[in-house]
């Protein structure tokens, strides 16, 4: 594991490193994880000239076919903010009718474009063209100028589609899907264009002495970017069934369609499952045991239900103010509210109801137009045979020819390696949690012989504040958000030498809590990036957990220097006039998505499909946002921005050491959840039987395994809501989260090892960072450019002591 099992079979790319495979995907969440959207603006010469004329007239036209030629045609012939693709997207002017009008008209005038270029390469290969040698700039940087526009708009729908979702959208967005899934399928399955990229490649080796080509040492970054971009494109179309004929081409590509679609709908159930859940209490007995911010998100949430209420049946008197103190409260299955409820409220049978809510989301219990058990099994089904259809065995297999791991087992021994330690330490924490239970809570708790799974999360949190006295209400007023962004761009600047700063109002956002910043190299003072800030949560149409993804990609082809990111959490939004006060998951996962997007805004990297996050292996992705979050416990970092918002007192040494203290508190019980997760993903795309088993066998399986200390139950339907592995990018990729920690988590220790209190070291360590993890993108293997800034292969010993397992 130390070094065969980190050490990548070759050069490796996540499945969104070009737009060929972009199509299924619309965002990358990491809590939530997941997958990335590439954007641009620019296109090939005849299609320039269609997208300025487009943006002076500001006005599409195109054919419409039956019921839906009346609406299109009457939003064709108005201004299409979809199509203003100068800079940032123009949200306060976005609305879903103009998306079918645009994404039809772009499709048209990209196919028209792919087939000239098509033509084009192909007269060339055959010799009949004036010059019969493809050329590198003929090929990649035609097709991502002919890509561009479609991407560009299909990117700002999918981020819609995740912040601000509703059901005309999810309607024209899922009209539009197939036609865009079919249309950037023809490019992963074009022979003229794979025929190109292997005479390309072809060329570059003949070029070098032995055939072999050590990309990473090249002297020109540049001509490093060409050949990762093509090599990369080749395996994409590889996989996107460019080799496949007659009914199996077709085959695959219904399956295509099909999957696009269910991943889609399985997304939409988890939302409307999550939001059709409430709870409304108005017995103050209930919330006795209750922190007063809690308390005050569950009444503001209620004060803005009955607001809702008395909006959508148009009365004129306000919402009478709820007192938090009083009551009643509206509680919810959206993060922050689920969390604090499992946390917080001392009465079982509450919790239970919760609970099982939360557990068994988007299943039978939510009718069957919602359930998504059918809808699981039909997606293993599709992906396992348009797998065997490639020649892959499985889905795991055709999933990890693109990832740094060179094999299931290789995955499995990792898992194993760590149950190893934590497995026991899991055993001990859950039995000191319960006992602590037995003593504390009451006759109803003596003689218990286990906690229940609606316990856990309760018990754990009372015993973590007697062990260590200090409570999460304690720190919540030292972590103002806007004294944590302080701390963020302040560690931002010490590590990688830039300076972020404010921008609201220079551009359109989607909601008024979204921020916009801009990011300056601190040397020259120059803007190399900005980002979009959307801090909270909003469970009437956001989807839960964190994510990171692209909004513009540098790239020299589309002449975009300025990479542009979406950085999106779901914190406690700000009460009344109290700002949001943070919980310390909340700034971790806050550091973790500045982490993302870092890499993709720090970039160097200005060949498109390997620029930023673009082209990163996607076991690799999390390096440097599981990186960022080991800062929290840095006490230079923490005392950064960690002060009571009211008075500015900063927070007190001894709360601090309190923290270091419990870093390690329950790591046992995490990390076995983590690879419960992990190998039950990879186990449903690798190893699971149809015919013999459910889908629940496999869980209860891999359960009895990695969780048996803590066994679901009978009727859990997590898988129902395993967004990232059935509608994200983590399909037998969940195991990536362990395996970029342990490259994270050694990242981290070059810093310890100079000692974090050397300022001077640190500043140069995180310089390297830069140069290396953040700049270098997907242009070169994950697996090298860790061996560029740690000077070795990575170890999983400096993720095991941080845990306290070594």
């Amino acid at each position: 594991i130390n070094r065969a099992a980190m050490r990548s079979g070759g050069l490796r790319k996540n499945k969104n490193s070009n737009a060929f495979t972009f199509l299924l995907t619309s965002s990358l969440s990491m809590t939530s994880a997941t997958t990335f959207t590439t954007v641009g603006t620019r296109r090939s010469s005849t299609a320039a000239f269609r997208s300025s004329t487009r943006a002076l007239l500001a006005t599409a036209t195109m054919p419409s076919t039956s019921n839906d030629r009346k609406d299109d045609e009457e939003s064709s012939s108005i201004y299409n903010p979809f199509l203003d693709q100068a800079a940032t997207p123009k949200f306060r002017e976005l609305e879903p009718k103009f998306l079918s009008p645009a994404v039809t008209s772009l499709l048209e005038d990209m196919s028209r474009d792919f087939t000239l270029l098509e033509e084009k390469l192909a007269s060339t290969a055959d010799g009949t063209a004036k010059n019969s040698e493809i050329s590198y700039d003929a090929v990649l940087p035609e097709v991502e100028k002919i890509q561009s526009s479609v991407e560009y708009a299909w990117g700002v729908a999918g981020h819609l589609k995740g912040v601000n979702d509703s059901e005309e959208l999810r309607g024209v967005y899922q009209k539009c899907q197939p036609q865009v899934v079919k249309s950037f399928t023809a490019f992963s399955q074009s022979k003229p264009l794979f025929d190109a990229l292997v005479s390309i490649q072809g060329q570059w080796e003949n070029s070098s002495d032995d055939g072999q080509v050590d990309v990473v040492m090249l002297d020109d970054f540049q001509e490093q970017q060409k050949r990762r971009a093509v090599d990369n494109s080749i395996r994409s179309m590889k996989l996107g069934g460019v080799a496949l004929e007659g009914e199996a081409k077709e085959r695959f590509n219904e399956i295509r369609l099909r999957l696009a679609e269910l991943m889609t709908k399985f997304m939409n159930n988890v939302q409307d499952a999550t939001k059709d859940f409430t709870l409304t209490i108005d017995d103050a007995e209930l919330m006795k045991d209750v922190p007063a911010s809690p308390k005050a998100m569950w009444a503001q949430a209620h004060e803005d239900h009955l607001t809702k209420e008395m909006t959508d049946s148009n009365e004129e008197t306000e919402a009478a103010k709820i007192d938090p103190d009083i009551g009643p409260w509206r509680i919810t299955l959206d993060g922050p509210s689920y969390i604090n409820a499992m946390q917080f409220i001392s009465d079982r049978p509450t919790r239970e109801v919760i609970y099982r809510a939360f557990t068994t989301r988007a299943s039978e219990h939510n009718g069957e137009d919602k359930n998504n058990v059918p809808l699981i099994k039909e997606i293993l089904s599709l992906k396992d045979e348009s797998s065997k259809l490639l020649g892959y065995p499985n889905f795991a297999e055709r999933s990890l020819a693109a990832k740094m791991a060179p094999s299931i087992e290789a995955v499995k021994d990792l898992a194993e390696l760590i149950a190893e330690k934590a497995l026991p330490a899991a055993y001990s924490e859950l039995e000191e949690i319960t006992e602590y239970a037995r003593e504390k809570g009451g006759e109803e708790y003596a003689e218990l012989e286990k906690l229940m799974p609606w316990d856990v999360a309760f018990w754990s949190e009372r015993y973590r504040e007697d062990k260590f006295a200090v409570t999460k209400e304690e720190l919540r007023p030292y972590f103002a958000l806007p004294n944590v962004l302080n701390g963020l761009f302040g560690l931002a600047g010490r590590l990688f030498g830039v300076s972020i700063r404010p921008a609201d109002g220079e551009v359109d956002v989607w909601h008024e809590d979204v921020r916009y910043f801009h990011v300056y190299d601190v040397t020259s003072d120059e803007k190399i990036a900005s980002f979009f800030l959307d801090p909270y949560s909003r469970p009437s149409n956001k989807r839960g957990g964190a994510w990171m993804s692209v909004c513009l990609g540098k790239s020299a082809n589309l002449k975009r220097d300025i990479p542009v990111a979406y950085l999106n959490c779901n914190g406690s939004p700000p009460v009344g006039d109290v700002p949001s006060l943070m919980t310390y998951a909340e700034v971790r996962t806050l550091f973790h998505e500045f982490g993302h997007g870092m890499q993709h805004m720090l970039t160097k990297a200005d060949v498109g499909s390997v620029s930023g996050i673009r082209g990163v292996e996607w076991d690799a992705v999390e390096l440097p946002s599981q990186f960022m979050e080991n800062f929290l416990y840095d006490k230079k970092t923490i005392f950064g921005f960690a002060k009571h918002y009211e008075t500015g007192e900063p927070l007190p040494e001894e709360i601090f050491d309190k923290l270091l203290k419990q870093k390690t508190f329950s790591a046992g019980l995490m990390l076995m959840r983590q690879l419960y997760l992990g190998q039950m993903d990879m186990e449903l795309h690798s190893s699971f039987d149809p015919e013999n088993e459910s889908i629940f066998d496999v869980q209860r399986r891999m359960a009895e395994k990695y969780q048996p200390h803590n066994l679901p139950l009978e009727g859990d339907r997590f898988l129902c809501a395993f967004t990232h592995i059935f509608s994200g990018g983590y399909s037998a990729g969940y195991y990536s989260y362990k395996w970029a920690e342990v490259m994270s988590a050694d990242a981290f220790g070059a810093f310890e090892e100079a000692g974090l209190d050397n300022e001077d070291e640190v500043q140069k360590i995180g310089k390297k960072f830069r140069e290396t993890v953040l700049s270098l993108g997907g242009a070169v293997e994950a697996s090298e450019v860790f061996r560029l800034f740690r000077g070795r292969d990575p170890s999983p010993d400096a993720l095991l002591r941080h845990n306290g397992l070594l």
